[in-house]
């Protein structure tokens, strides 16, 4: 009997005495990770499944088929067989499984698979994460949170995700073996809020001193979240140290050559330790060693030298040098290691990283023993100004989501059709895979469902087509108007042309008569006006799918982005009122601006994906003590509104236009700028107003307040309520609107 034949008998009388045969035998039985997840996935129906698990050197690959009234779900690991299940739920039970909104109502008998089916997937990774996801979506979640997310990964195919959780722990345990005290490493470690800055060298301290109780919780956290992710086969990539230490480092080791760096002047000087110093490959070292022995390894390290943050030199050879010596620190603790680079910085700091420099810093690498993800590839494929990274191992990805902003946006075509472009290209050089590297989740689910597609095929996809099945998936049926109506948002909100990331609204900006700011960015790429046949056709059709999760989710996101792209007219008829000295009209739109952010907040209300309440709540959950759950409310409440200190030049880079944010803290913004500007008219300083208004903000960040964490009213009838109140005013204010110079 062959070791195929063998595996897949075991397997299969494995699943019969699981689900078929109450023996004594049965209360020892281990479930394997796959029927386990099958189990969590429906419950109700994972004994008409039969897991096989065949293993080979092969890529990865998965096969389904029909066998008596079992469907056999087979596979070269964990991954597969939740990949061959996702599969036949949405291609044959017509379901679908996303952060906002499922579908898993299962025909009453399960379809026959009528001849079996075989994928196999052409990328040998699929990354997933990056390390501001684990900020911006994950500061708080839990062991539950964390298992859903897994599964979810494992369906889409993802087997390669990034691992940071708990990282913290280890360096207090590096530090600590050391001689550094609590004295020492409080000014160092951040708050948890801001772990992903923390880790890549941009900060130390802000939203600290970091609690002994969430290192420990954390480090146990992230035990279970490698060992699930690996008994699914996946291969974490944990981080790597790229000289990042305390100020307190020079107390310890004076001689040390330590280089200070800033982040844009809003935070404390960080600290550097160069690479040519002896205690860099020592610590680096040490760190690997305390990190395998508490969370094991697959032998993939994230280490970015240089995220956001110029180097000292752009001599070629000195960056070589530099990661010559970051990767022989990764080999000298493991021999096997392979370095994982963020791309980002060859994006985001273009004019320093000329195709010199770029070379130094990765030749110094083996091709084989370096992957570079080009981590916006859907906005600028750099593999194609860097002749493929120059031999290296490279991931196309798709970042899409900037600091968990809630907007309807999208490279929609890009994703369906570059990735197997990229492929197919003979100039692509060592493209081993695809990743999602945004820097939020739970949003904008049609992109992640798309771009996840791309793992089993290596031909582009039918937009058009991919989309009918999209619909009936996520609705539970198929409809005209509903194809139509996405046609229009491929068209408008998806068709990613002009900006490079989601447009704001007005409202999350701090108050102006501008109608624009830095981060509350209102430039669309597309006409408003053009968005409303696509509400008529939602609208339309809230009779025959209001019932649906998806739907009630799309509807609500749908009417949320036209109201907020409505306050942008409303917002600048109250500038030029002021401008014309009237009064008389300032006053009426105000009242109607502030009335809209209102019902914005009600409609917001009707869903949880767009509470304030659980990230308050989440937060608060993980202290012990009164003062602990006082800071992580403070760090919550700072990421989405000031981001660092009432000065800091990010606030509301991760604005967010959830129901209690906007009644809490937008709308009373806005009614100060009113009642300000009303008592000085004529003379309202704006400057002045800004630095009243930073204190204020200040203020909110560090109170402390319950929100709801249930969500109230009807989506449908909410959503109808506001259609028939604002459907005929938009378009005509809308084209009113001034020309705004968008100087950014």
């Amino acid at each position: 009997m062959s070791a195929r034949i063998r595996l897949t008998f075991l397997f299969v009388i494995f699943a019969f005495s699981f689900y078929g045969c109450k023996t004594q035998k049965q209360e020892t039985q281990i479930i394997s990770p796959e029927v386990d997840l099958i189990q969590r996935i429906i419950p109700e129906r994972a004994d008409h499944f039969v897991v096989e698990i065949i293993l080979s050197d092969t890529v990865d690959w998965f096969e389904l088929e029909s066998k008596a009234d079992k469907i056999v779900l087979r596979g070269n690991n964990g991954v597969s067989v939740a990949s061959a299940l996702y599969y036949y739920l949405t291609e044959y039970c017509h379901c679908q499984i996303t952060w906002n909104g499922t579908n898993l109502n299962l025909p009453e008998e399960l379809p026959v698979i009528p001849e079996k089916v075989r994928k196999d997937s052409p990328y040998e990774y699929r990354y997933y994460l990056n390390y501001c996801t684990f900020n911006y979506t994950m500061s708080w979640w839990d062991w539950d949170r964390w298992e859903k997310e897994i599964d979810w990964m494992a369906l889409h195919g993802i087997n390669m995700p990034l691992a940071i959780t708990g990282e913290e722990s280890v360096w207090d345990e590096v530090y600590r073996s050391y001689g550094f005290t609590d004295e020492d490493l409080d000014p160092f470690f951040s708050g948890p809020a801001y772990f992903g800055w923390f880790w890549m060298g941009n900060l130390d301290g802000w939203g600290g001193p970091l609690p002994k109780s969430w290192k420990e919780s954390h480090r146990d956290l992230q035990k279970k979240i490698v060992q699930r992710e690996r008994e699914l086969g996946m291969k974490t990539v944990l981080p790597a140290f790229t000289g990042h230490v305390p100020a307190s480092f020079k107390k310890y080791f004076p001689n040390a050559r330590l280089k200070q760096t800033n982040w844009g002047n809003d935070f404390e000087d960080t600290y550097i330790l160069d690479a040519d110093d002896p205690l860099f490959a020592e610590i680096g070292m040490k760190f690997l060693e305390v990190q395998r022995e508490i969370y094991g390894t697959d032998h993939l390290y994230s280490a970015d030298t240089f995220n956001e943050n110029e180097p000292p030199s752009d001599d070629p050879q000195y960056l070589s040098e530099l990661s010559a010596k970051v990767f022989e620190g990764m080999k000298s603790a493991d021999p096997e290691a392979v370095w994982v680079m963020q791309g980002w910085l060859f994006y985001s700091h273009r004019d320093f990283w000329k195709a010199p420099q770029i070379q130094g810093l990765l030749g110094a690498v083996p091709n084989d023993r370096m992957i570079i993800l080009d981590l916006a590839a859907e906005i600028e494929p750099v593999w194609k100004r860097t002749e493929a990274f120059y031999g290296k191992e490279w991931i196309w990805c798709m970042l899409h989501n900037f600091g968990g902003n809630i907007s309807l946006f999208g490279r929609i075509e890009n994703v369906a059709e570059h990735p197997a472009e990229a492929l197919n290209d003979s100039t692509s050089g060592q493209l081993k895979g695809i990743g999602l590297t945004m820097e939020a989740i739970e949003q904008t689910p049609v992109l992640y469902e798309l771009m996840t597609d791309n793992t089993w095929r290596d031909t582009p996809i039918d937009l058009t087509e991919w989309l009918k099945k999209y619909i009936r998936n996520r609705y539970g049926n198929n409809s005209s108007d509903m194809e139509k109506a996405w046609d229009i948002l491929v068209q408008t909100v998806y068709n990613g042309q002009v900006i490079r990331d989601g447009a704001e609204s007005i409202i999350v900006s701090r108050p102006t008569f501008e109608g624009y700011r830095r981060w509350a960015r209102t430039k669309l790429n597309y006409a408003p006006e053009d968005l409303l046949p696509a509400w008529d056709s939602f609208v339309e059709v809230i009779p025959e799918f209001g019932a649906s999760d998806g739907f009630q989710y799309d509807l609500v996101d749908l009417t949320r982005q036209i109201l907020a792209n409505y306050a942008l007219p409303v917002q600048q008829q109250i500038a030029m009122a002021y401008k014309s000295n009237d009064k008389d009209k300032f006053a009426q739109y105000s009242r109607e601006f502030l009335e809209l952010i209102a019902d914005l907040d009600r409609l917001l209300a009707t869903r949880k994906d767009f509470l304030l309440g659980p990230w308050i709540a989440d937060a608060r959950s993980w202290g012990t003590t009164p003062d602990e759950k006082a800071l992580y409310e403070q760090n919550a409440r700072d990421l989405i509104t000031l981001w660092g200190g009432a000065d800091n030049r990010l606030h509301e880079y991760s604005n967010r236009q959830w129901s209690g944010l906007l009644s809490d803290f937008y709308r009373p913004r806005w009614e100060h700028f009113f009642s300000e500007v009303s008592n000085n008219w004529g003379s309202f300083d704006q400057e002045a107003f800004d630095d009243q208004m930073k204190q204020w903000e200040w203020n909110w960040v560090t109170s402390q307040k319950e929100f709801p964490i249930q969500a109230s009213g009807s989506p449908t009838g909410v959503t109808e309520e506001l259609y028939h109140k604002y459907r005929d005013r938009i378009a005509p204010l809308t084209k009113t609107l001034p020309v705004i110079n968008y100087n950014y």
